[in-house]
C-alpha cells in the first residue's frame, strides 16, 4: 500500500524503504568528520550517494557524538548553508537538514531544505515557532541528556514505553503550536543515552514505533553499539549496520539513514521483494 509522504515540494513513497545517506560537513563527526568539509568534496559524496539509490541527502554541520560540544550558530550555518545550496542547484533529491539550531533550520527551510532532522526534537528555544507554519517534515528524535554527557550511565524503567511516550508528548506540542501531524517523522534514537541493551530493545520494537501511525526513521549505521556488540572498529561495521537496517524496514521503517548507501539499498530491495512475494497461503 502506498504511504506517500510530503517533504515540501517533494513526495517519496515510504512503503519501500527509503534510503537517507549522511553527509556531515562536521570536523570532528564519528565516522566522517572533516571528509566532507569542502563544498567540492561535500557534492562528490552527494553524487556517489545519489547514484547508489539514495532519496534523501542529510547535511549536518554540528556533530552529535557522545563528548560532542556544541556549535555557535553562525559557524553551523557557515558550514551548512553553502553544501545546502549546491546540493539542491546540482541534484533532484530531498535535502534533509540535521540541525537543533532554530537559525539553521529557518535559513535553509528558505533554502529548499524538505525536511529538518532534529536529535533535540525541536526543544531548543525558538525552534518550534521557526517550523509552525511551514511545509517542511519534520523528524523528531528522542535523546536522553545532552550530546556531550548522554552515554553517561543512561537509565531507563523500560525503554521503548519511556521513548514512546517523550515522541508523543512532542507530537502535541508541535501540534498544538501549529505543526500538521502529517508532516511528523519519528526516530527513537538509536545510542543516544542509550546503552546496548537499550538500543537492542528499541530494534526489536520498530513495530511498535510503526503503529503510533507516522512514518519511522532509523538511525544505526557504524555506530558503537555494534563496536560493543561485535568488537568491531568503525569502519568495520558495515555487516551489523545492514543487519539492523534490514530487521527495521521489515518491521515497516520508511526511512534508513546510513553511511553505506549502496549495501543498504541492496538489502532494502530484498525487504521490498519479500514482502511483496506475501507469505504462504
Amino acid at each position: 500500500m502506498s504511504q506517500v509522504f510530503k517533504f515540501a515540494g517533494r513526495m517519496l513513497d515510504l512503503s519501500t524503504p527509503q534510503v537517507m545517506g549522511v553527509l556531515n560537513v562536521t570536523p570532528d563527526s564519528f565516522s566522517d568528520g572533516g571528509k566532507f568539509s569542502s563544498i567540492d568534496s561535500a557534492l562528490a559524496q552527494a553524487e556517489q550517494m545519489i547514484a547508489d539509490g539514495a532519496t534523501i541527502i542529510d547535511v549536518g554541520g554540528e556533530s552529535t557524538r557522545p563528548g560532542a560540544k556544541p556549535v555557535a550558530p553562525q559557524e553551523e550555518l557557515d558550514r551548512v548553508c553553502p553544501v545546502a545550496e549546491a546540493v539542491l542547484r546540482n541534484f533532484d533529491t530531498v535535502l534533509s537538514i540535521d540541525t537543533s539550531t532554530p537559525e539553521v533550520m529557518k535559513e535553509t527551510i528558505s533554502i529548499g531544505a524538505g525536511l529538518i532532522n532534529d536529535v533535540r526534537a525541536f526543544t531548543r528555544p525558538g525552534a518550534v515557532e521557526v517550523v509552525a507554519g511551514q511545509e517542511v517534515a519534520l523528524c523528531v528524535m528522542h535523546m536522553q541528556g545532552k550530546p556531550d554527557t548522554m552515554q553517561q550511565k543512561p537509565v531507563y524503567d523500560s525503554v521503548v514505553d519511556e521513548v514512546a511516550i517523550f515522541l508523543k508528548e512532542r507530537i502535541e506540542t508541535l501540534h498544538m503550536a501549529g505543526v500538521e501531524k502529517e508532516r511528523l517523522i519519528l526516530d527513537p534514537g538509536f545510542g543516544f543515552g542509550k546503552t546496548l541493551p537499550h538500543n537492542l530493545a528499541l530494534l526489536a520494537n520498530i513495530k511498535y514505533f510503526v503503529s503510533l501511525g507516522f512514518p519511522v526513521l532509523v538511525g544505526v549505521s557504524r555506530k558503537s553499539m555494534f563496536g560493543e556488540l561485535l568488537g568491531r572498529d568503525v569502519d568495520q561495521r558495515l555487516a551489523g549496520s545492514l543487519s539492523a537496517a534490514t530487521l527495521a524496514a521489515n518491521q515497516g521503517a520508511g526511512i534508513i539513514r546510513v553511511h553505506d548507501v549502496k549495501e543498504t539499498v541492496d538489502a532494502m530491495k530484498v525487504v521490498a521483494a519479500v514482502k511483496s512475494a506475501g507469505g504462504h497461503k
